[in-house]
């Protein structure tokens, strides 16, 4: 499935292209990388170790369509307030997260208690055993809007350009769970985890799948150098999907568990001016 969202951005690139011929705009194109802070059905909500054990790493490649400047007259369009305060971001995105269960009931203490039987681990045990991971390929666009002239930043270099941003992506998921006990059975196996949800057998799956997220960033720019820039980038995104961790207890019995996933991902990057 990811061969198809490189095509897919392959396509919207070749559109943009067809749409600076018509109009004169000019592109940047860029590659960002950094942390990934994915909140899931692992772990405890609210709880540092889950959020800071939780993390992985997202790679990028990003475009923009910059509206103050024309790349067929080598100068400014014509000034309005959008040409000057927004560029259209389109962006093809992989990140993956190793997962484990952290929080209060998984302490040594409570997975050291005697099991209940021979052969049964204790729920604490069941818990801390399942592990997972999740990888998610990203294609979509966000619009990027900046307070402060686009025209000021691109002029001077050593200069920031701070900004916020909304867009939508479309999400492929491939998520994996495993018990180090062994084999996912009702045994090995938390009943929370075990029991049916959302139209599936159990509450975990390592079905990939599909859905749609929204992303919202805030960060800035800083002018390298006149066709380049440095790029440091804050997002949050939501999937439309609690499946995207491969774990989605019954939300009607397991309230802490209602949430869809998210993610936080801090990223750093480059960004070159083509024209």
């Amino acid at each position: 499935m990811p061969k198809y969202f490189s095509l897919i951005f392959l396509f919207l690139l070749g559109s943009i292209s067809s749409i600076q011929a018509q109009f004169g705009f000019s592109h940047e194109v860029g590659v960002i990388a950094g942390p990934v802070a994915f909140q899931s059905d692992y772990g405890e909500r609210h709880d540092f170790q889950t959020n800071a054990g939780n993390t992985g790493i997202g790679i990028g490649l990003v475009h923009y369509l910059n509206f103050s400047y024309r790349a067929d007259c080598n100068c400014y369009t014509p000034e309005t307030y959008f040409n000057d305060h927004f560029k259209l971001r389109s962006e093809l995105s992989f990140n993956k997260t190793k997962l484990n269960m952290f929080g209060e009931w998984v302490t040594p203490e409570k997975v050291n208690k005697p099991d209940p039987a021979p052969g049964i681990p204790n729920d604490a045990k069941q818990l801390k055993s399942m592990e997972g991971s999740t990888s998610v390929t990203d294609i979509g666009m966000q619009l990027e809007y900046y307070p402060w002239s686009i025209r000021d930043f691109t002029a001077t270099t050593g200069s920031f350009a701070p900004f916020v941003s909304l867009g939508a992506h479309f999400s492929f998921f491939s998520p994996e769970v495993h018990s180090t006990l062994g084999k996912l059975d009702a045994i090995n196996v938390h009943p929370k985890y075990w029991a049916p949800s959302d139209g599936q057998k159990h509450g975990f799956s390592n079905e990939s799948g599909s859905t749609w997220s929204v992303v919202s960033s805030v960060g800035t720019r800083y002018k390298l150098t006149p066709l380049s820039d440095l790029i440091l980038d804050l997002r949050v995104q939501y999937y439309f999907s609690n499946w995207v961790d491969g774990l989605n207890p019954n939300p009607a019995v397991y309230k802490e568990n209602k949430s869809n996933d998210w993610n936080i991902w801090l990223n750093f990057g480059y960004i070159y001016y083509l024209d």
